[in-house]
């Protein structure tokens, strides 16, 4: 039998067993190519037993997070499985990763939170992701795509296992570990991994190549049943709001309805509960979202919401009335959006093996008018620019539709609002506290990290972004340092401000211009329109140096492009200095100044919004707003490339060469 020791031991260190990468066959005849971008990672489709034919391996189902890693050079990328990039959450994982000291490669794995048992606990993974405190959490690396500019996806999964486990093997960092198979009659791997009580296996066809989506070559066999589920209410304590008992589960069926499935109780930590209860109550809303009428209990209120929350649960079996069996309560995951969520079966149940997604049409479920994602929407009808006549549910619908673009833009960056209650022709309002107002969603940082102020704002989910939309945010201004570190700026600005009475050539002219003078100071750059009259160029840096050493040196560059081309820049803020010419401002470079986020939607009439671009679209932008909401969200939907793909992985520094170039 396949016991406990063996199972632990597998999940505390990597296998002994060396495949020097230079003997590996056939990899010598791979061809060259360039690294990708991006790779879409492969899925496993549920299966009810172990396959009968084949040569396969069985590796553990970890109770974690999917990351695909991308290398390159000194760089390392973490992606989740929606390919929203979390290195700066991971930092340790992100280093481990660079120690490898690999020309590229991509790597697959899962990030998991270890108990004191050695084993799996998703809670506290859960929780480690919400609060950035991720040194303890492991990466554990199951297959190798692309390694030192040979793509490997179409070697058997043996030959790339076979490579991985050489490169992990000389690895002692505990972040980084090689996920081990087992030559185990897969019959006494799930009984051990039931009495663990581990999700299950993983079984890998180990002559198949790697294909992104989802595949019969790699199947799941699980313990317990284990799926995810929308939450569309919860109990509580007659009486009591606060009190919740259980989570009302719902999956969605083929015709779009939701239909109930039965209830599971809120169980954990205490640390760990309280930000489910705040989201929990942040969705209420007054109807029912179930297709049918529930049975209710006497001694409890129920408590409707809006079906945006998406709850992991494991449970015994489905019952024939079909409805779960002694469910447990795991957590909410954010990586799924609930409208994707129906019924998981296995495949010999003759269920198609692509994505469920798929079998539900999502139209059919749209929330209500005046609901957003899990945020009720207040005065959705009240028109908040007069001259476009767009309202206040057109703002927060565009903040929903663009968040998976302005997230990596938010994420970890104290935010200040600009905050238009009555619309954009009313009195507006710079908000850089909460202030005693509750935002939906909305995360504040330690004060420690800036001391003698009130705690800074922070944007991190997507939720929070529509919730500060119904909060009458039109604008969001972002610092240029990231959390846990606000004392090193890890970006430059230059907000190229033109007087308003120049052609907008001289714009694009003035934009290039910058570009070429930071070419040659050897920095790279990327360009944004601000949404308004000019342009904002960025400057990404590794957070090494100082706000005083970052804005001085910003300050040297405007005064030299002003001094190199004196007609067309000034360096001296004010409207009678920039007379016929274009301000570059490094004043946002100081600590604590911020600057509108990308996509952000400016409070000027017809609702503009700042739009990242591509150097070579500079001299076909027609002006600083030519974006609005809804060209915006169409444009990003529509773009193959993202413009910036490159930016987060750029590294540099200001170095002293630099500065003696601008004397």
């Amino acid at each position: 039998m396949f016991g406990r020791v063996r199972l632990v031991r597998s999940l505390e260190a990597a296998v002994a067993a060396k495949t020097p990468v230079r003997k590996t066959k056939n990899r010598s005849a791979l061809p060259a190519e360039p690294l990708p971008d991006a790779i879409a990672p492969q899925l496993a489709t549920l299966a009810s037993g172990a396959p009968t034919s084949g040569e396969w391996t069985y590796e553990l189902k970890f109770d974690g997070y999917r990351f695909m890693a991308r290398l390159d050079g000194g760089d390392v990328c973490l992606f989740t499985r929606n390919q929203h990039d979390w290195t700066v959450r991971l930092p340790r994982q992100a280093h481990a990763l660079k120690q490898l000291e690999l020309e590229n490669a991509w790597l697959d794995g899962e990030m998991v939170m270890l108990n004191d048992a050695g084993l799996p606990d998703f809670g506290a993974l859960q929780n480690a992701m919400a609060v950035r405190k991720t040194d303890p959490v492991v990466y554990f690396v199951f297959d190798l795509l692309f390694l030192n500019g040979r793509d490997l996806r179409k070697l058997p999964l043996k030959q790339r296992r076979a490579i991985l486990r050489d490169l992990l093997t000389e690895c002692d960092a505990p972040e980084l570990r090689y996920s081990e198979d087992f030559p185990h009659d897969v019959k006494d791997i799930l009984a051990s991994a039931y009495k663990l009580e581990l999700e299950g296996v993983v079984g890998k066809r180990a002559d198949a190549p790697y294909t992104s989506g989802r595949s019969n070559s790699w199947i799941k066999l699980k313990c317990r049943l284990r799926q995810e589920f929308v939450i569309g209410g919860f109990s509580a304590l007659a009486g009591s709001s606060s009190d919740i008992r259980g989570l009302l589960l719902g999956l969605y069926d083929s015709t779009g309805s939701l239909q109930y499935v039965g209830s599971v109780a809120l169980t954990g930590k205490a640390a760990h509960l309280r930000p489910i209860r705040e989201s929990l109550i942040a969705a209420r809303t007054t109807r029912s979202p179930f297709s049918k009428r529930l049975r209710v209990e006497r001694d409890r209120d129920y408590h409707w919401l809006n079906p945006s929350l998406v709850a992991e649960v494991s449970f015994l079996e489905w019952t024939r009335t079909d409805t779960l069996r002694q469910p447990t309560f795991h957590g909410l995951r954010f990586d799924k959006p609930a409208s994707s969520i129906v019924r998981e079966s296995a495949a010999d149940e003759k269920t198609p093996t692509e994505s469920a997604e798929d079998a539900v049409d999502t139209k059919s479920r749209r929330p209500s008018p005046a609901t957003v994602g899990s945020v009720r929407v207040t005065n959705a009808s009240r028109c908040i620019d007069t001259t476009s006549g767009l309202t206040k549910l057109d703002l927060v619908r565009y903040y929903e539709s663009i968040a998976e673009w302005a997230m990596p833009h938010l994420d970890d960056r104290p935010v200040s609002l600009v905050r238009a209650p009555t619309g954009i022709h009313g009195e507006l309002f710079f908000q850089k506290h909460a202030e005693g107002m509750t935002f939906p969603g909305m995360n504040q940082l330690p004060a420690e990290l800036f001391p003698g102020h009130g705690p800074l704002l922070n944007i991190h989910r997507p939720d929070a972004l529509i919730g500060a939309a119904q909060m009458g945010t039109i604008e969001l201004h972002t610092w240029n340092a990231s959390q846990p570190d606000l004392e090193h700026p890890d970006r430059m600005i230059f907000d190229l401000d033109p007087d308003p009475a120049l052609p907008w050539e001289r714009m694009r002219e003035a934009a290039l211009l910058t570009k070429v003078i930071l070419d040659e100071l050897g920095l790279q750059s990327w360009i944004k329109t601000s949404g308004g009259k000019g342009f904002h160029v960025v400057v990404p840096l590794t957070g090494k140096q100082d706000w005083t050493t970052v804005k001085s040196f910003s300050h040297s560059v405007a005064k030299h492009l002003a001094k190199v081309v004196p007609e067309r820049f000034v360096a001296v803020l004010g409207p009678k200095n920039r007379v016929g010419k274009i301000f570059v401002d490094y004043l946002r470079n100081g600590k604590a100044q911020s600057t509108a986020a990308a996509f952000s939607v400016r409070a000027r009439p017809g609702l503009a919004v700042s739009m990242p671009i591509d150097w070579d679209e500079v001299k076909s932008v027609k002006s600083g707003d030519q974006w609005s909401m809804k060209s915006a969200v169409e444009r990003m939907k529509l773009m193959r490339n993202d413009p910036w793909k490159h930016y987060w992985l750029a590294r540099q520094t200001i170095t002293p060469a630099m500065r003696r170039l601008l004397g």
